[in-house]
């Protein structure tokens, strides 16, 4: 029998199983990561920054990030499966995200993640990153269902999306230009600050005010789309104008500033759209997710609503393997089939993919 055969009649055993052990593997960016999880249970979660590495380069280098990935990959697949107490013989199935991401770093997860299933004859379930993100709620929430709807938040993404099962997703809203993480990563590399920069503006920003005037990003009531060209390119304005003139910027006034707009529209769209909708759950996602000003202002102005709001913690709105391994339990209960040894990495793959 192929290996895709026999893959795919496990997953055919375990579907109505509520305890099924999935070992996930994500390295989409600079974050080699594995966990593993018992159905809903958390059993362990590692994750191999390279945060340090590329500090000094003011962002990712996605050489040096495959580099990384290839060097870490192995050790951290083990710890995880030592620290769950776990063999690779009682790991029911292995999860890997394939997209989207770094197509370097994609691929040495999806490369090891392929070996690793076909020798040990696990069925392997290919996984999109961003889907990953959603499904980390599922950990922090077990008892959380569809339909809701979710502010992803990311170095690639700001969208929202309507969740209507474990497995449909709907965009009401995206960026047009650049994703709210990315625009934190610019501004910060304007003030100085070393990557990664939405938690250093967080940082900066408590000791500042909001008191510099800067563009709203996009508000637009007919959408629930999003842009940040124009108020980063506001913040680089604002800088120059400051270098010209020999004034001191006052970088932490310009960082509470531009953290108020940015987290603002996030808020503002995702709400309009949950009251328009009549959606009465938010969940948050993302690394920009983490942000503690995000957080305070949607659980405030949502219980204002009556509208209820969920997020995961701080360490599985990063990147890691858990979320990987929740989106896959998810896909396995909603009857998803294996990935062959063909499986290939996709940098572009969409949200609603």
């Amino acid at each position: 029998m192929k290996y895709v055969d026999e893959a795919n009649r496990k997953l055919d055993e375990m579907r109505n199983r509520e305890d099924i052990v999935i070992l996930a593997i994500e390295s989409s960016c600079d974050e080699t990561a594995a966990a593993v999880t018992r159905g809903r249970e958390l059993l362990s979660n590692v994750i191999a920054s390279q945060i340090d590495v590329h500090k000094r380069f003011g962002g990712v280098v996605p050489e040096i990030a495959s580099r990384n990935h290839t060097v870490a990959i192995g050790n951290v697949v083990k710890q995880a499966l030592e620290e769950a107490s776990v063999t690779l013989d009682e790991v029911d199935c292995i999860a890997v995200t394939y997209g989207a991401g770094l197509l370097g770093a994609l691929l040495v997860g999806v490369s090891y993640a392929k070996a690793l299933a076909y020798a040990a004859k696990k069925p392997l379930i290919a996984v999109n990153h961003i889907k990953g993100h959603i499904a980390a709620n599922y950990l922090a929430k077990p008892d959380l269902q569809p339909p809701y709807l979710c502010l992803i938040a990311s170095g690639g993404h700001t969208t929202i999306a309507y969740v209507k099962s474990l497995t449909e997703i709907e965009i009401k809203g995206t960026t047009q230009d650049d994703a709210c993480g990315e625009a934190f990563d610019k501004v910060a590399r304007v003030l100085g600050l070393p990557y990664p920069g939405g938690p250093q503006i967080e940082k900066l920003a408590k000791d500042g005010k909001p008191n510099i005037e800067l563009p709203t990003p996009y508000k637009n009531k007919d959408t629930y789309d999003f842009s940040y060209s124009g108020i980063k390119t506001a913040v680089i304005n604002y800088a120059h104008k400051c270098e010209q003139k020999g004034e001191e910027i006052r970088r932490a006034d310009l960082a509470c500033s531009f953290q108020e707009k940015v987290t603002d529209i996030m808020v503002d769209n995702t709400l309009r759209c949950a009251k328009e909708m009549k959606v009465d759950t938010v969940v948050i996602a993302g690394g920009v997710g983490a942000n503690s000003v995000l957080r305070e202002k949607m659980q405030i102005r949502a219980k204002a609503l009556g509208i209820k709001v969920f997020y995961p913690p701080m360490i599985l709105c990063t990147d890691n393997g858990a979320m990987i391994a929740s989106a896959a339990y998810n896909m396995i209960k909603s009857g998803a089939t294996a990935s062959d040894c063909d499986l290939d990495a996709n940098a572009n793959v969409r949200v609603s993919d």
